[in-house]
């Protein structure tokens, strides 16, 4: 899951961004209602906590933003106030939840994950593919009815792979879906993970590389027909 953090108050989004990572999740952070615009404008996230008092582009001004570009990408605001009519103003801009601070981070966490559901098409609760199986919530991966001990880098990719349902998916898409900004497009990151990931899942191997164009985890079902 892809996650924009925008909060003016460094340390907040700091420690933020350092617990959403720590649940496996790519986490990118702005500090001001136009940055955040540039990196939204340029980035699909799946999810974006957006503090509705910034500097620059307000926070309402930019949930407008994001609401109107029919992206799928959903809105967690964050406020310092916990009235009722500041919930129903920020729910009327078209954000898609409404979080008062301070709040406890693991109900931050249960909502991200709710809205990142929705973020993208429904998908099953196990992702298979022969005798491969990722549990998304439980963040379990097992082969052959054993446990499969990932890093939270490799258990993205797999995720994603799955998720394509046989599709390929190309390095680029890997890199902005499971990585963040800082990760350098230049490196071998994703054909090392891939490759890592693969030792791992062992024989014989489910993950194909298409020449040119990517990985791809074939669907057993699409060549039963």
């Amino acid at each position: 899951m892809r996650v924009l953090v925008v909060e003016d108050e460094e340390p907040l989004a700091d420690a933020i961004a350092r617990g959403l990572r720590r649940e496996g999740m790519a986490v990118d952070v702005a500090l001001t209602g136009d940055d955040g615009h540039e990196k939204s404008s340029v980035t699909r996230y799946d999810v974006i906590l957006l503090d509705r008092d910034l500097p620059g582009m307000s926070g309402d001004e930019l949930c407008r933003e994001i609401v109107a570009s029919g992206e799928l990408t959903r809105v967690l605001m964050l406020t310092a106030s916990s009235s009722v009519s500041d919930r129903v103003d920020g729910l009327s801009l078209g954000a898609d939840d409404y979080l008062a601070k301070p709040f406890a981070f693991p109900e931050l966490v249960a909502r991200v994950r709710a809205l990142g559901r929705r973020a993208t098409p429904a998908a099953p609760p196990l992702l298979t593919a022969a005798d491969v199986e990722l549990d998304p919530a439980k963040r379990t991966v097992r082969r052959a009815g054993g446990p499969v001990e990932l890093t939270r880098k490799e258990f993205g990719v797999l995720e994603v792979l799955l998720s394509a349902a046989g599709s390929v998916v190309s390095s680029e898409e890997l890199l902005e879906r499971v990585w963040d900004e800082n990760a350098d497009p230049f490196t071998t990151t994703v054909r090392v993970t891939v490759m890592t990931l693969r030792k791992k899942l062992g024989e014989p191997g489910v993950i194909e590389t298409v020449v040119g164009s990517g990985y791809r985890v074939p669907d057993p079902a699409a060549g039963a027909e």
